[in-house]
């Protein structure tokens, strides 16, 4: 018996094939051949646990640095494709990822487009990202948003080339043929308020008065990774430790509490030296990152073996447990905003 599947096919005799013959010509089918297909028992995800080198793939990286230029691409990218759907531009069935490079005295020039996008920081100290007006020098680890239909554009004034990771809801987007883009009638948008003003007006624990959000992205565009390494630090001190997680936080969007953009959330976890973490299993496909550290993640019956700016996925319904022998950080993002407003998240926890 197939265990994917709650329904039995019946046997297909020549008068079944004749009656889907006929079905056929009217653009129609029988939903008892497909039953199994449609609504399996369990998630059965195409895309596989799969892990990306940063030390293998930065030389590709400079060597795009050397073919092509920023403007030329508009954005420089290499997408890491996940092995079990290649050729879809995605690294999960609903999100797209990929990494960046913004070389000393590049411009990435002004767009914007329907799909939202994170940018989690992993070398270079200098270059900036504008959001709406609004400029942000990027540092390691930083976690930065450019959220659906906001302008933005990348710029690198210091002597060090820069690389990050992007994160798209891209698949999702064009699942639903909402795909919109547009460029900004110049290279370069006008800078309109200070560096910093938004983390200061809404990442302060307060909020203007009667403070009403236009978007359902997050008026905070950056989270510096000095604060979230600062408060993983606390609470590692404070404790108790998850038995899964270690120390995991979640990013929330300041002005509601959730997550910062309507698809995509994005957390960060700090595993203790030492620590061999409990299985643990969700319905959202997750991309991790090592952002200091290494260690190893079971996912599934793969082992993968990380280390710091190394990426890797754990696709929908996979068990993972990490260890380490030292310190880690790990940042994820995953499309569970999207999964919990359908009400169709799942977890599991094992001991």
């Amino acid at each position: 018996m197939d265990t994917t599947s709650f329904y039995i096919k019946p046997e297909t005799s020549p008068e079944f094939l004749e009656f889907y013959e006929r079905l056929d010509k009217k653009n129609a089918a029988p939903l008892w051949e497909s039953l199994g297909e449609l609504v399996p028992v369990k998630p059965r995800p195409k895309c596989v646990p799969a892990l990306w080198r940063y030390n293998e793939i930065r030389p590709l990286l400079m060597e795009a640095g050397r073919l092509i230029t920023a403007k030329e691409a508009e954005r420089r990218v290499l997408i890491l494709e996940n092995p079990g759907i290649r050729g879809t531009s995605q690294i999960t069935e609903s999100l797209y990822a990929g990494l960046q490079l913004n070389l000393p005295g590049e411009i990435a020039p002004t767009h914007r487009h329907t799909a939202s996008a994170l940018r989690l920081v992993i070398e270079g100290n200098g270059a900036y990202t504008a959001v709406e007006g609004e400029r942000t020098t990027m540092h390691p680890g930083d976690f930065i948003l450019t959220p659906s239909w906001t302008y933005h554009d990348h710029g690198n004034p210091s002597d060090t080339l820069t690389v990050w990771m992007d994160g798209l809801d891209i698949p999702l987007v064009n699942m639903l043929n909402t795909s919109f883009a547009e460029h900004y009638p110049e290279e370069v948008q006008s800078v309109g308020r200070n560096e910093g003003d938004s983390l200061k007006r809404y990442g302060g624990n307060l909020m203007p008065v009667e403070f009403s959000p236009l978007s359902m992205s997050s008026p905070v565009f950056n989270y510096p990774y000095s604060h979230s390494r600062e408060v993983l630090d606390q609470l590692y001190r404070n404790g108790p430790l998850h038995p899964c997680h270690g120390v995991k936080m979640q990013y929330i969007n300041p002005a509601t509490g959730g997550y910062p953009m309507p698809v995509i959330g994005a957390f960060i976890q700090l595993l203790p030296a030492g620590f061999r973490g409990a299985a643990y299993r969700s319905t959202d496909a997750t991309v991790y990152c090592a952002v200091e550290g290494q260690g190893r993640s079971q996912v599934g019956d793969i082992s993968l073996d990380w280390a710091q700016h190394d990426i890797f996925v754990v696709p929908s319904w996979y068990s993972v447990s990490h260890e380490t022998k030292g310190e880690a950080v790990l940042f994820s993002f995953s499309d569970r905003p999207a999964q919990k407003a359908l009400g169709v998240w799942r977890e599991q926890t094992r001991s």
